[in-house]
Formats: structure tokens, C-alpha cells, sequence
């Protein structure tokens, strides 16, 4: 499994910041994770894209499922039955607000494991033949913050950033109505609302601030993301 991972996910992320280290002028980290960030996140683009859409769906279901939890307010159990018919004739996952948060993982994993191997030298002999391997690493960006090792202040900045990216989140779209969906959704929002900023925080404490400035760049871009999807779909209605 650890060496799928790696084939997958772990060596194209340390190629991807090999290339943008070889390329971009002054080989500075911290413009070379920018540039990372926004590769990743356009990779990321279409199956964001189709959880934005599902979440859409969902909203637009709200009244529907008012009704479902009026008439069968007193049975619980129909009403549930009753909402996934209605989930699935709108071909639509009631926890599709998670999708993105679960994409992203795996290349958040990656991106760890790159600045907690690649950048200390010890995984370059994973880079592909056909890009050119640097011998050093500079992990100092501007002249000013080591990107491998811990930053309280990005730390602190990553989380909140997630904060303001669950609260986008929320506010444009309205947590799912009816029983057990309703439940779960309440519990999720507050969830991704307040303990991730906190556990963020936790982690990035201790870890490479290049993962950190990563994870807060990538945090910047999906509330853009979700402001430009939310204003296009209400223009066009």
C-alpha cells in the first residue's frame, strides 16, 4: 500500500516541486510551493467542481425535503427511507460537503511527506530521469523563514484560513434537513467549522512551515473557488 502511495501521490508532488524549483528564477521554496499549490489545486479543479454542484443540488432540494420532514415528522424511519429516494432520484450524496476535504488528503499527505523527506535531501533519487535533480535544496524562502522546519505564526495563519474556509462553506450552503441527514450534517459543519481550525493549528505547530504555507495557500484558494462557483450559479439564475 506504502508503495502505491508513493507512486501515486508522493513521487509526482516531489517531481512537480523539483520542476518548479528548476524553473522559477532564484529557485526561492516558498514561490516554488506556490507554484505547487496551484498545480495541485487545477488538478483538483473538476472533482471540486462536481462536490460544489452536488452541494448545489442539495440546496436547491431544500424545500423538498421540507415537505418529507413535515409529513413524516412522527415516523422517523419512513421519513429517512423517503429522503435517500429522493437523494438518488436527484442523483446526489447528502455527504458530498465532505468530497473536497477527502480529495484533498491524500496530496496533503504527500505534500508532508515531501517536506519532511525532499527537502532534507534524503528522497531525490525519486525524481523522475527527465527532470534535473538539484543537489541542494535551499529551504529558506526570502531569506527569512526555513520552510522545514516548524512556524507558529503560519501555524496560526493555516488555521485560520480553514476556518474562513468552512464558513464559506456554510453560509452559502444550508445543512441538509430530515432526520438522521440533518444530524449528521449539523454534527460535520461544526466539526469542520471549529475543531479543524483548532486541529490544524495543532498539526502545522509541529511540522515543516512548508507544509503550512501550502495548507493555508490551499485554503485561500478553495474560498475563492467556492465564492466564484456560488456567484456564477446565482448570476445564471
Amino acid at each position: 500500500m506504502g508503495h502505491i502511495f508513493t507512486i501515486i501521490f508522493y513521487q509526482p508532488v516531489l517531481n512537480l516541486l523539483v520542476f518548479f524549483y528548476n524553473i522559477l528564477p532564484g529557485h526561492d521554496i516558498g514561490l516554488v510551493i506556490v507554484a505547487l499549490t496551484v498545480a495541485i489545486k487545477l488538478i483538483l479543479w473538476p472533482l471540486s467542481q462536481r462536490a460544489l454542484k452536488s452541494q448545489q443540488v442539495i440546496s436547491q432540494l431544500q424545500p423538498k425535503i421540507k415537505e418529507i420532514q413535515n409529513k413524516y415528522k412522527d415516523n422517523k424511519e419512513e421519513q429517512g427511507r423517503a429522503m435517500m429516494a429522493l437523494y438518488r432520484e436527484a442523483k446526489v450524496n447528502p455527504t458530498s460537503s465532505c468530497l473536497p476535504l477527502l480529495i484533498q488528503l491524500p496530496f496533503l499527505w504527500a505534500v508532508f511527506r515531501v517536506f519532511r523527506d525532499g527537502l532534507s535531501n534524503k528522497s531525490l533519487a525519486l525524481v523522475y530521469p527527465f527532470i534535473s535533480r538539484p543537489e541542494l535544496l535551499q529551504t529558506t524562502s526570502f531569506g527569512i523563514i526555513d520552510l522545514s522546519k516548524p512556524n507558529i505564526f503560519l501555524a496560526i495563519l493555516t488555521g485560520l484560513a480553514q476556518y474562513f474556509q468552512a464558513k464559506t462553506a456554510t453560509r452559502q450552503i444550508p445543512p441538509a434537513a430530515g432526520g438522521q441527514a440533518e444530524e449528521l450534517s449539523s454534527i460535520m459543519n461544526k466539526q469542520m467549522l471549529y475543531f479543524m481550525p483548532v486541529m490544524t493549528v495543532a498539526i502545522c505547530w509541529r511540522l515543516p512551515s512548508g507544509l503550512s504555507l501550502y495548507w493555508f495557500l490551499s485554503s485561500i484558494l478553495t474560498i475563492l473557488q467556492q465564492i466564484y462557483w456560488f456567484k456564477k450559479h446565482k448570476h445564471n439564475n
